[in-house]
């Protein structure tokens, strides 16, 4: 399902996308759409790792750089 809509762009980011679409031979429409999902995919991607993550331990930043300078690694 396609639905109108109106958005504001820089004029250089609009001449960019129009260049890119151009040059892809494809429209502006779906040039956007394409950037927007790969966008939201990538979200999507980083929120699974966070997910992953969650139950490692964390170290804050003074403790692990004492933790170097202690080791003499810094």
């Amino acid at each position: 399902m396609s639905i109108r809509t109106t958005v504001s762009l820089e004029d250089d980011l609009l001449k960019l996308l129009k260049l890119k679409a151009v040059e892809t031979s494809t429209s502006v429409s779906n040039l956007l759409n394409n950037i927007l999902f790969d966008a939201f995919r990538e979200d999507g991607s980083d929120l699974e790792i966070f997910r992953d993550r969650e139950k490692e331990s964390s170290i804050s930043f003074e403790s692990f750089l004492q933790e170097l300078k202690s080791e003499n690694r810094l």
